[in-house]
């Protein structure tokens, strides 16, 4: 991904860690009546990354979703800010200082990656709908002013050289950081990143890590992601989920030694070796029969 680029002209700056808290209280999400998520809670405190793991099918997913107002709890408290977001909408994320990746790149096919970056800068867009509508002056200088937006956050992951490229034809990696630099623009308090190294090599997930280290000092992060070594290298807080309940919470150390944790990932493991050992026996069998 390159190195990266300290922020510079209108870019936000901060004296200070940000201030931000998410908190997820006795979440409850069931999907016609089977329980996705039973009382799960969590709290990504301020200038933190917060890793949210566990096997597959455990509800990270779910969890996630309920986090950017994709998914409407049962029951339960999400609090931002200090203030209890009862019907929080994807529509509002920007506004409220959230940005969010989804585990596809999310982007739009008929525009440039530049104008893709551009759409996830608008929050710091000055000029109103009817300026824009009516081509006024106004709009031109806002206009001219998000697209160097763009080109920084661009910049910042190594992508600029790719601003006029449609991301139809770019290799998945490199959508991954355009998708990626759309988040970043927005400069928001909250960061949530769902399982932003799929797809990555060993080195760019590493360069990965190093990002999402660095941006701790501009804002918080909710990391979903299943590489470990990732999660154990930049989180300094993780969640487990398993089955849809909460079974581990604690520092990289805590969890990696926690026997739940353990049983949880390793019983994943000893089932896929049992499904695999049971297909041989019986693909053995029928050429045999």
């Amino acid at each position: 991904m390159g190195p990266l680029a300290q922020p510079t002209g209108s870019q936000r700056t901060h004296d200070s860690a940000p201030t931000s808290r998410l908190e997820l209280t006795g979440i409850n999400v069931a999907f016609g009546g089977v329980l996705a998520l039973t009382d799960v809670s969590l709290v990504v405190e301020p200038g933190q990354v917060h890793g949210l793991i566990g096997p597959n099918g455990a509800g990270k997913t779910t969890l996630f979703n309920v986090a950017c107002g994709l998914v409407r709890p049962t029951s339960g408290r999400i609090v931002w800010r200090g203030e209890e977001m009862r019907r929080l909408r994807p529509s509002q994320l920007t506004k409220l200082g959230i940005s969010r990746t989804l585990q596809g790149v999310g982007l739009f096919p008929g525009m440039t990656v530049l104008e893709n970056v551009m759409v996830g800068a608008h929050r710091h867009g000055r000029a109103g709908f009817l300026s824009a509508l009516l081509a006024l002056p106004t709009s031109d200088k806002d206009e001219r002013l998000l697209r160097e937006r763009a080109m920084r956050a661009l910049t910042e992951l190594n992508a600029e050289k790719f601003a006029g490229r449609y991301p139809g034809s770019l290799p998945y990696p490199v959508q991954k950081r355009v998708a990626l630099a759309r988040a970043l623009v927005a400069e928001p308090d909250l960061l949530l990143l769902d399982e932003p190294a799929s797809g990555l090599a060993e080195d760019e997930m590493h360069e990965l890590g190093e990002l999402i280290r660095s941006v701790v000092s501009r804002m918080s992060v909710l990391l979903v992601e299943h590489h470990m070594d990732l999660v154990m290298r930049v989180c300094d807080q993780i969640t487990v989920l398993d089955s849809g309940k909460q079974i581990a919470a604690g520092t990289p150390e805590q969890v990696q030694n926690d026997p739940a944790v353990t049983e949880a990932y390793l019983g994943d493991a000893v089932d896929a070796e049992a499904d695999a050992a049971e297909l041989t026996h019986a693909e053995g069998g029928r050429t045999h029969g």
